[in-house]
């Protein structure tokens, strides 16, 4: 596994994963096609923040069980608890720093098909 860093646009939340990348992730649900978010799964034992957790906003809706973060400052989504797996967080590959996605398996799931 190799560690990435990670932050928002600004910069105020920052954190680092460890990964592999056995794939990415897309996501139909209402709020993920909004945020155009290309995620991978991360077990929240392989995620750190490292500064700025006051500066995270959380939204949550329909059974309010992911909790989806956002920067207070810039808007940006970083990553998100997610609901079917919370001990899990879904993490915007978009924030990493140096990440090229080439070659990375890209799975969609079907959020749409959620109760």
């Amino acid at each position: 596994m190799k560690t990435y860093k990670g932050s928002c646009h600004c910069n105020a939340v920052q954190f680092e994963i460890d990964s592999d990348f056995p794939e990415l992730t897309t996501c139909d649900c209402s709020i993920c096609v909004k945020k155009n978010a290309l995620m991978v799964k991360v077990h929240e034992n392989f995620m750190r923040i490292i500064s700025g957790e006051e500066n995270l906003s959380t939204y949550q809706f329909h059974t309010n069980t992911a909790e989806h973060y956002f920067c207070k400052t810039c808007g940006i989504y970083p990553f998100h608890r997610k609901r079917v797996t919370p001990d899990y967080y879904g993490v915007n590959v978009f924030c990493l720093e140096g990440f090229n996605s080439e070659g990375i398996p890209v799975r969609a799931t079907v959020g749409t098909a959620m109760k």
